[in-house]
């Protein structure tokens, strides 16, 4: 099939393409960069909100499944209303979210504005309180009688106390206040960060996040390994099961990866049915890391439906790269992609000469 990059070179250059392009090649081309656009469009909105993405991106995904050659023109209005409507939907709650978070923010700057009102506050009551003590402490040189000036300094120094005291006091407790504040704001963030940080179906840590631990560690000169995991032939799942059952599955294949693996290392979907570990050791370690992984995540899955409990046979293709020095991120992740696209081919001809 041609792609629809080299059909418009084509049709810029004015030649013909294979003799003629007929008009069923043009809606083929059409429909496979209407669904290219569509995927894309799912992994951006990963990218712009990870907790919010993985529903938009498998509505597009089964969208683009409905998409072929033969599809009518009522079908492919239906999908193009669908597709708005999900965005439009998408968009006002990507704002929502973001919005609340501001919000958060903000009430966190006026809880600490209020604060220093408040302090602001206290400290002028007491400067006129102070002032009044100055006076009247001044107003002591002038006086003649002993008994006189002595009553004069214990109720200055009384009310000096009390002033003191009270000052003290408040705050301690504004402080308080504030630090109880801060606190809860503080925890609020904390969580928002921790769930930005999340894939939101399998609760691995998100492609960003992984990135951004590749990242430090190659800026810290830090020995590690990538091993890039992926499910194989998992759309076959989707195909005749349905995508809540590949959802599903997606969610078991991700426990028992956190399951097989140590606490040190960092475990991320990487996209679709693709995940990623990142371990801090040597290529000995990694190796036998692997092997391990591969023993616990392949085998026989369950998952639980109303019309029945399914058995699924769940294997994994996975590529293991050692990063090198000087080497930056899209390098290692190439090589690990590569390594594990070889062991998958090495897997479907193993198949199909048996």
């Amino acid at each position: 099939m041609i792609s629809l990059k080299k059909y418009l070179d084509l049709e810029t250059a004015g030649g013909p393409i294979e003799g003629e392009l007929e008009e069923q090649d043009l809606v083929s081309v059409a429909m496979d960069a209407y669904g290219a656009a569509l995927l894309e469009m799912g992994d951006c909105s990963m990218a712009v909100c990870p907790g919010m993405g993985d529903g938009l991106k498998g509505s597009l995904q089964e969208l683009k499944a409905r998409l072929s050659s033969k599809i009518d023109n009522a079908a492919l209005l239906a999908i193009d209303s669908s597709v708005r409507a999900q965005l439009s939907e998408w968009s006002r709650g990507v704002a929502k979210h973001y919005q609340q978070k501001a919000n958060e923010v903000k009430e966190l700057l006026l809880a600490m504005a209020r604060t220093t009102e408040s302090v602001s506050a206290r400290d002028q009551r007491s400067a006129v309180q102070m002032s009044e003590v100055t006076q009247r402490l001044k107003a002591i040189a002038s006086l003649d009688d002993l008994t006189e000036i002595r009553a004069s300094i214990e109720k200055s120094a009384s009310e000096l106390r009390t002033s003191i005291d009270r000052m003290t006091a408040e705050g301690k407790a504004v402080l308080d206040q504030l630090r109880e504040q801060v606190a809860g704001y503080q925890t609020k963030l904390e969580e928002a960060e921790e769930q930005a940080s999340r894939d939101a179906l399998t609760r691995l840590s998100t492609r960003l996040h992984v990135e951004g631990q590749i990242d430090w560690r190659i800026q810290a000169h830090s020995p590690f390994c990538v091993a890039l995991i992926d499910i194989d032939e998992f759309k076959k799942i989707n195909d005749q099961y349905g995508h809540l059952t590949g959802d599903e599955v997606l969610k078991q294949f991700a426990t028992e990866l956190r399951s097989a693996s140590r606490a040190t290392d960092v475990i991320g979907r990487w996209g679709g049915d693709e995940f990623i570990i990142l371990v801090d050791c040597n290529q000995t370690e990694a190796e036998t890391q692997v092997e391990r992984l591969r023993d616990w995540i392949c085998g026989n899955y369950t998952v639980k439906r109303t019309q029945g409990d399914l058995k699924l046979r769940v294997n994994a293709s996975i590529g293991l790269a050692v990063h090198r020095a000087g080497e930056d991120m899209k390098k290692v992740i190439e090589r690990a992609d590569a390594a594990m696209y070889n062991e998958k081919k090495a897997a479907s001809r193993k198949q199909s000469a048996a």
